[in-house]
């Protein structure tokens, strides 16, 4: 069976190392797959759901599209393309918020946290989002969905709208009801500043974080003053995730080495952590540097950008209109 994989990232602009360890380079992964049909989509729909900067938003959507090749997405292998050039997903969005209930997304904790004390000053797309989010994955019968822990309630709610279209119009499989892909164990990368938060752009330090753009110099500096313990490196994973700060460099490590959390455990067991640091500085800089030196490369050359957004929005565009088409005459348009 073919694998049919969707994924959307949000323009935020400056990605960082979570995000690369977290989606971006499990992206790579299954594109390179057999039997694997990929689409990665540039959200820039969800990203106006808060408050932005419209010249910033422009900039930010081209960056992440470059940061997408620069880590090594082919635009010749997987459907590349933002969201609002594919006005399928915006009617498709419309359809489906018919048949998905208010208690479901009542119920939806990610709303509650972004919205914060004050939900009645949150704009309703903040609030419907996740229906958008079913409309990007149902329009092209995805099967498989790369998710992290914050994400599996919205594809939960993907699959409740799956089945409750299905059975209202009494089709089989109509919307194929796709399956979560969990990430492994380093999927969630944590604050260099404080290992019970995850790594976020939105976090006021610089020095919280690796940005993909970050030099090789910067990318010492911020190991260097990565908060940790005064302790060795433990000789088992149970003890390391008594320790917060300690266990997320260590996971780093392991993703960016492609190696399981003990074997890095039990090469450092022992060791002082100016030893450690020293190895994922060499590491970062290693894989990092030339995915920055590219993704600086082609943030000059803005026509090359414009021009696989185009085309992946042409292809996005023929596999998501059809869809919507059949939901018409599903409903009695």
């Amino acid at each position: 069976m073919i694998k049919k994989i969707f994924s959307g990232v949000q323009p935020t602009g400056n990605l960082h190392l979570g995000n690369y360890l977290g989606a971006i380079k499990n992206f790579v992964n299954f594109q390179n797959q057999e039997k694997a049909e990929c689409i990665y989509c540039v959200v820039d729909l969800h990203a106006i759901t808060v408050k932005h900067d419209p010249a910033k938003l422009k900039n930010s959507i081209r960056e992440t599209t470059a940061t997408f090749l620069a880590s090594g997405l082919d635009f010749k292998k997987s459907v590349i393309f933002k969201q609002s050039d594919v006005p399928s997903h915006s009617e498709g969005s419309w359809i489906l918020g018919c048949t998905a209930k208010m208690g479901w997304l009542n119920r939806m904790t990610q709303f509650k946290e972004k919205a914060g004390k004050d939900k009645e000053k949150a704009s309703i797309g903040l609030y419907i989002y996740p229906i958008l989010m079913a409309a990007d994955i149902l329009l092209y019968d995805t099967t498989h969905v790369p998710v992290g822990d914050d994400q599996k309630q919205h594809l939960e709610l993907t699959r409740d709208i799956a089945q409750k279209f299905n059975q209202e119009y009494n089709l089989n499989n109509f919307f194929k009801i796709p399956e979560p892909m969990i990430q492994d164990e380093f999927a969630r990368i944590m604050s260099l500043k404080d290992g019970k938060k995850k790594m976020s752009k939105s976090e006021i330090s610089d020095f919280s974080r690796i940005n993909l753009n970050d030099t090789k110099d910067i990318i010492v500096n911020k190991i260097k003053k990565a908060k940790t313990d005064p302790l060795p490196i433990p000789e088992s994973i149970e003890e390391l995730k008594k320790r917060p700060e300690a266990q997320n460099l260590l996971g780093i490590y392991s993703s960016l080495n492609n190696q399981g959390l003990k074997d890095t455990v039990n090469e450092f067991s022992g060791k002082n952590f100016s030893e450690f640091k020293k190895s994922l500085s060499d590491l970062l800089i290693d894989k990092i540097s030339p995915i920055s030196s590219e993704i600086n490369r082609l943030n000059k050359d803005i026509s090359f950008i414009d021009k696989v957004l185009t085309e992946g929005g042409f292809k996005a565009h023929e596999i998501s209109s059809k869809k919507v088409k059949k939901i018409k005459e599903i409903i009695g348009f």
